[in-house]
């Protein structure tokens, strides 16, 4: 069997044979004098989804271009490559990683897993939830604590929150929509004090937008703790579908027992795109650079407009429209920009995403 799989990598004729991380790097970045921001068919600022608004690096680009045509074939040969460079970024085993078509799938797995007995579980308020409808479907209960006053995750009301039947308690860290981020000694203060009969769930996404170190060290301390990620923030892969969890490797067997093909709903593209992705170190880093300026643009014009900002760890921004006077969804409308919601409507709260600079002036012009 692995003869026939040497045979059909090497038939491929695409390079895919022994890709690995050495080999990745022969997609090299075209020079280019500055990213170009994607832009959909409508000619609309896209401020909703917190994509990155300069698409996938280069490397990542030319994996998916130039692997089109291997679409007709399944996604085995890579999985344990890109597993491999995941675990080797985030300094864990091979065997604390599982893939799933982005973090959502992930966060769903985790929910199923969970959800076997009644009980209850802690969330954030507001938070990223949209994934807790296989929770509230299960019939657990919600338990939802209100953030601070300046907007951050109230740790220590979270862990008071927990009792004899919670199943999990879910940490959004940078939290969405707020912007919001723990300090790591406080995280870890949190987690250690959480019973083991709970599974912390830590929802790394926008952890890439800060230089704070992520919990992957802690995995194999506290096996109830259950890191995801993925790369569909500052990667710029949101379409692409691509995320992974890292946990305890007992828990990753849980988990991946939930999956009917364990590791295998991403595609192939997917797969070379992300395996790219961690190569392009220049990529990344411009990325942050660049929605560092953009956000505290954006921040300092929003408060010469009298509108309180909450500081952001993220690519995007939450503030309040309780004095802003015009309707601001009608001029987000007219100036053909897509924004979020309200969020909190005492406040009037609202979050919008920090594309690149020209969207941002656009933006803040649009509101002005």
């Amino acid at each position: 069997m692995a003869t026939n799989r040497r045979i059909w990598l090497k038939h491929i004729g695409l390079g895919l044979a022994g890709i690995g991380l050495a080999n990745v790097e022969s997609f090299a970045a075209p020079a280019i004098p500055g990213l170009k921001e994607l832009r959909n068919n409508d000619n609309a600022i896209l401020l909703r989804s917190n994509e990155n608004p300069y698409g996938p690096s280069p490397l990542a680009r030319r994996a998916l271009a130039g692997n089109l045509n291997i679409s007709n074939r399944y996604n085995w040969e890579l999985a344990s490559q890109l597993i491999s460079a995941i675990a080797k970024s985030n300094n864990v085993s091979d065997g604390n990683v599982l893939l799933g078509a982005g973090s959502t799938e992930l966060l769903d797995l985790v929910s199923k897993y969970v959800s076997t007995e009644k009980g209850s579980y802690v969330i954030a308020d507001p938070s990223y939830d949209y994934w807790t409808v296989t929770l509230d479907n299960s019939g657990l209960k919600k338990i939802k604590v209100p953030v601070t006053a300046d907007k951050r995750t109230d740790l220590q009301a979270m862990s008071g929150a927990i009792s004899q039947d919670t199943k999990l308690v879910y940490i959004c860290n940078p939290n969405n929509p707020t912007g919001t981020i723990c300090e790591r000694e406080l995280l870890v203060k949190f987690v250690a004090g959480v019973p083991q009969s709970t599974i912390i769930l830590v929802d790394e996404a926008y952890l890439d937008f800060t230089k704070q170190q992520s919990l992957s060290n802690l995995i194999t301390i506290y096996p109830n703790l259950i890191i995801v990620k993925t790369f569909s923030k500052i990667y710029g892969l949101a379409g692409a579908r691509i995320g992974y969890a890292l946990a305890d490797r007992k828990t990753i067997d849980r988990l991946s027992n939930l999956q009917s093909s364990p590791d295998n709903s991403v595609s192939v593209l997917s797969r070379l795109a992300a395996m790219a992705s961690l190569k392009d170190t220049r990529f990344i880093a411009d990325c942050y650079s660049l929605n560092e300026a953009a956000r505290q643009y954006t921040i300092d014009e929003l408060k010469k407009l009298n509108l309180r900002c909450i500081a952001s760890y993220a690519n995007f921004i939450y503030f309040s429209l309780s004095d802003f006077k015009k309707d601001y969804f009608q001029l987000l409308k007219n100036n053909n920009i897509l924004g979020t919601k309200i969020y909190e409507e005492q406040g009037k709260w609202t979050r919008i995403t920090v594309g690149t600079m020209e969207e941002m002036k656009a933006f803040i012009k649009a509101i002005q």
